[in-house]
């Protein structure tokens, strides 16, 4: 009886499916946790009267659905925190808002891709831009730790 009801409760899934979809997910998450360790980690190289944010809350985007809104967070703040810590020690940078334009459009092309039909061609151009910009933060963090002010 009570194996009746689990399998009811879980659509018919095995232990195999089960397992399968766990590893799925796990796999799934491994790239999301390491982009938000180097994320942390270009916050920890910002000196804290720099920072936008405590550095442990670009954990915040792993909370599934909140995640879809704070990543838009973590781009501007960690974008932020960067320009001003290139600014007070007077590093220059390329950019205005380190990051900032490529971590914005990741954002939005992961928003659509929601959308069906476009949500493929968003969801690729949004892999793509989402690397670029994971890129940038961990060479900006590279750039922060080779020029330390004492």
């Amino acid at each position: 009886m009570n194996q009746i009801f689990i399998l009811g409760i879980l659509g018919g899934f095995g232990a195999p499916e089960l397992l399968v979809i766990l590893l799925a997910i796990g796999i799934g998450l491994l790239p999301k946790i390491f982009y938000l360790i180097t994320l942390q980690n270009a916050m920890n190289a910002v000196r804290p009267e720099n920072r936008k944010m405590p550095s442990g809350q670009v954990w915040l985007e792993i909370i599934p659905l909140f995640g879809i809104v704070w990543q838009f967070f973590n781009v501007a703040n960690v974008s932020d925190s960067l320009k001003r810590e290139f600014n007070d020690r007077g590093i220059p940078t390329a950019e205005a808002r380190p990051a900032y334009s490529i971590g914005l459009t990741f954002c939005i092309l992961f928003c659509c891709s929601f959308i069906p039909f476009l949500g493929v061609l968003a969801a690729i151009g949004g892999l793509v831009c989402w690397i670029i910009f994971w890129v940038k933060i961990a060479n900006y963090k590279a750039e922060l730790q080779r020029n330390i002010k004492i």
